[in-house]
This record gives structure tokens, C-alpha cells and sequence, in this order.
């Protein structure tokens, strides 16, 4: 379901990236694939230096179809940013994608809070976001950063979802992870 970003996903990833449903929603935009190249290279040495958190997302052939990445880590928090190719959309692999992703973030590299700045135009990824048991709206909880994020017009909804939170659901979903990252049910 997941793997770590390599350079011979670019041109498939590209392809789908630069799609008009799902470019504009992308944080780091290419607008050749060169410079998707060179992005991939860069997002590889952000994560070797702890930067970042990136990885692809695979469909049950494994073909890369997306992406999804932890940005600006401080502190063990960090920015969601989850993109899939337009073909993919609708097909049921957002959930399973993020679950394997927080379960390896939460357990894994001690990551203790994963927020989500979301523009209040993505209707798609607030309903995707509000549909998940274990996110939270922080606009008010986390005045400070929603402030921030908001500080030259009102663009953004803030979530958060926090380790004990995501703990709480898998328990109660009888969730477990088996080495490979995909999803069993219990």
C-alpha cells in the first residue's frame, strides 16, 4: 500500500499529478517533469535529514497512484499532505492509505500529532477529513496556528489527529497492521 518516494515512480506519478483535479490541491507543484524530478530528488534528502516523512501510494498491483508526506516537523507534529491520481479518486484507497500511514507515523517514528491545513474551497478533502472517527476541526483549539495559517485571508480549516485519538479508533475497530503496512481486520 505504501513505500518509501524513489525516482522510478516519477513519470507515473507526474502524470497523474499534473491532472486539473488534482494539481491545484498539491503542495509542491511541478510544472514539468524535470522539475518533478528534481522535487522527488529534494523530498528524498528532506526525509534522510528529518525534515519530511514521504511516501507513495500504491494500488493492490502496486502502481504508484498518489502520495502522501508529513511536511514541517517540530516538535513531533507535522502538516498532512495526501494527493491521488483523478482515476483513483472514489475508489477507496484515501482510508487504508492514511491508516497505514498514521499507523507507521504513531508507532513507528514517534510522531505525537498530525494536522491538517485544508483550503475551505477542497470540499473533497474536508468531507475525506470529516469523514474520518478520529479527526478533529483545531481552529479553535489551535488558535495560534490556525491564526498563522490565516494571516493574510481566511483560506484555511485546521484538523488535527492526535496519537491517542488514532489509538482510541484502531482499539475500537479492532484494527491491526501486519508487516507489510496493509490493513487486516482483527
Amino acid at each position: 500500500m505504501l513505500k518509501k518516494r524513489d525516482l522510478q515512480d516519477c513519470q507515473t506519478l507526474y502524470e497523474l499529478m499534473v491532472h486539473p483535479d488534482v494539481f491545484p490541491f498539491v503542495r509542491y507543484k511541478a510544472h514539468s517533469y524535470e522539475e518533478f524530478l528534481f522535487l522527488t530528488k529534494q523530498t528524498i534528502e528532506a526525509e534522510e535529514s528529518g525534515e519530511l516523512i514521504s511516501r507513495t501510494i500504491l494500488d493492490e498491483w502496486g502502481t504508484p497512484i498518489g502520495t502522501i508526506n508529513l511536511f514541517d516537523i517540530e516538535d513531533g507534529a507535522g502538516f498532512l499532505g495526501t494527493w491521488l491520481g483523478k482515476p483513483y479518486h472514489g475508489l477507496g484507497y484515501n482510508k487504508p492509505a492514511k491508516d497505514a500511514f498514521f499507523h507507521e507515523l504513531f508507532y513507528e517514528l514517534n510522531i505525537q500529532t498530525i494536522l491538517m491545513r485544508i483550503r475551505k474551497l477542497n470540499i473533497r478533502s474536508i468531507k475525506a477529513a470529516e469523514k474520518l472517527p478520529y479527526v478533529t476541526k483545531a481552529n479553535e483549539t489551535r488558535a495560534h496556528i490556525y491564526n498563522e495559517l490565516n494571516k493574510d485571508d481566511d483560506i484555511y480549516d485546521l484538523y488535527e489527529i492526535s496519537k491517542d485519538q488514532y489509538t482510541l479508533y484502531t482499539m475500537r475497530e479492532g484494527i491491526t497492521f501486519v508487516e507489510d503496512t496493509h490493513l487486516k481486520e482483527a
